[in-house]
């Protein structure tokens, strides 16, 4: 049975996916590896993702602590970086992309078959 995105299944590879779910959040982790930025800064660096997905990701990411919103007082500029919490998934994230870079490979060789 499927668990919807509003309930926290009991699972903790599901939990852990619930939360880095989505096509651009890998992406988005990975600029903020960086520092902080604004979501124009982002749009340019991911220039594929549309400004609607951005900002649904970013609130998602917010919502389960992984990345903080921070709003200057003076300009009203937002700035998104990653939480401390949020920086426990770095090696995560790091593992799945090197995984990534080999399955990518085998495909590019042909050694992945359907």
């Amino acid at each position: 049975m499927a668990v919807s995105k509003k309930e926290i299944s009991p699972c903790p590879i599901d939990a852990a996916l619930t939360v880095i779910d989505g096509r651009w959040k890998g992406t988005i982790l990975w600029r903020l590896v960086e520092g902080p930025k604004r979501t124009v800064e982002l749009q340019k660096e991911i220039p594929q993702i549309t400004e609607r997905m951005l900002i649904r990701h970013l609130q998602e990411l917010v919502t389960d602590e992984i990345i903080t919103r921070t709003e200057e007082e003076t300009s009203r500029r937002v700035f998104y970086s990653i939480s401390e919490y949020g920086a426990t998934l770095l090696p995560v994230l790091e593992q799945i992309c090197a995984w990534g870079r080999i399955h990518l490979e085998r495909k590019a060789n042909g050694s992945c078959s359907l």
